[in-house]
């Protein structure tokens, strides 16, 4: 098990999260790998995953919920150097996860490694393009990457593929 440290304002540790800690820790993970909470099984957890980063590039759309005023003290949340809290759920997925879509979890670690080298891609070409998050509503690359990594940081710990903050449990 890797220890990971969590800062949500490091942009170098997000960075370097991004471009290998994360598929570093996800190399454990296997079809029988059970969570410490939730329900989700290891392939739904990365193909869940997946649809994050496609959200933050377009490649994937989502409504938004929240009126203006509340989605900016939601996005409050991004600038607290704090993970996201265990039993923390997505309005989005309220009714429950959708269908699998990858035939296996190595092309689900596949795809998710597809759609982060592109949210890099993007986030360095196009640093201001704007795509809706379903909690915080339209937001750029910055708050992309500190969402990206709080929330990935939080299936990590859910699976038990990192050492995390003492705060993260």
């Amino acid at each position: 098990m890797t220890a990971i440290p969590f800062d949500v304002d490091d942009a170098k540790l997000r960075d370097t999260f991004f471009r290998g800690l994360l598929f570093n820790a996800l190399a454990e993970l296997q079809d029988d790998s059970r969570p410490a909470w939730g329900k989700m099984s290891a392939r739904q957890m990365v193909e869940h995953l997946v649809w994050a980063f496609e959200l933050s590039t377009g490649q994937a759309q989502a409504a938004c919920q929240f009126p203006g005023a509340q989605r900016e003290q939601l996005k409050a949340f991004l600038y607290h150097n704090r993970p996201t809290p265990r039993e923390f759920q997505n309005p989005v997925l309220a009714t429950g996860l959708p269908p699998l879509r990858h035939a296996s979890l190595p092309e689900a670690k596949a795809a998710l490694r597809v759609e982060v080298e592109r949210f890099l891609r993007q986030a360095g070409g196009i640093p201001d393009a704007l795509h809706m998050h379903p909690v915080f509503g339209p937001i750029g690359a910055e708050e992309w990457a500190r969402s990206h990594f709080k929330h990935a940081y939080h299936h990590l710990l859910q699976f038990g593929l990192i050492d995390g903050a003492p705060d993260a449990a």
